[in-house]
């Protein structure tokens, strides 16, 4: 990939191989974002897990402070008298049969499913479509409830989703780049402080082996290890 001059100047700001504290991290994440919008910051999460074993599978929920500063458009697929309360709650799409067409059409303007129990059947046949969107619904991320209207409030409030990926790798979006350094560095200890807790005991050795900011345009920066691991 050729650089342009602007991405040039921005990886000179960083060196390739330090772990700088959370802070300056932070801090230079948001001055290497330079680009016409307002960037993504992502976060990249490297853990000592073996994913092929289920009991070093990890996957769930983390509720970050500040949000991810992007609108999350929800849709519950439910029937009957869950389907008011998810409307009341603020979730753009509601309904079931004609959804599932849509979907099956390749409509695919949403960012999160909420689904109750009684619809998973259905919802279920429609995993090769959703699976690789990351939008099958999830008892484990609190997708699949008849609490609709709290699990709304929730994706809406700043509750991500997460798995770790077959090399061992979380990956999330924290925040954008005009959020304050304050902010982004509230987010990313709610995140990782959700991984540390998830730990398997079945994993053995260093847990946290490496973190990685990101803006969508800029350059990687590495996080101390040591610190984000004792984040708890």
């Amino acid at each position: 990939m050729k650089l342009t001059k602007r991405m040039k100047a921005t990886t000179t700001l960083v060196e390739k191989h330090k772990e700088y504290t959370l802070a300056e991290g932070v801090a230079l994440v948001k001055q290497t974002a330079k680009a016409k919008f307002n960037e993504s910051v992502d976060i990249a999460v490297r853990l000592g897990v073996d994913p092929k074993k289920s009991d070093q599978m990890i996957r769930g929920t983390a509720s970050l402070p500040n949000g991810i500063g992007k609108e999350v458009r929800v849709l519950v697929l439910t029937k009957g008298a869950k389907e008011q309360e998810a409307r009341d709650a603020g979730a753009e799409h509601v309904g079931f049969e004609d959804y599932l067409e849509k979907i099956k059409e390749g409509w695919a303007d949403i960012d999160v499913i909420i689904a109750t129990p009684d619809v998973m059947g259905e919802v279920g046949k429609l995993g090769k479509v959703l699976g690789p969107r990351g939008l099958m619904p999830n008892p484990k991320s609190g997708t699949v409830t008849l609490e609709v209207g709290q699990a709304v409030q929730d994706v809406k409030g700043g509750k991500i989703s997460f798995r770790v990926d077959k090399a061992g790798i979380v990956h999330a979006m924290i925040g954008k780049a005009n959020f304050t350094e304050e902010k982004l560095v509230e987010n990313i200890q709610a995140f990782i402080s959700t991984l540390n807790r998830m730990k398997p005991s079945a994993a053995k050795g260093v847990y946290i082996k490496g973190v990685t900011l990101s803006s969508t345009m800029g350059p990687g920066v590495r996080i101390d290890r040591a610190e984000a691991s004792s984040l708890h």
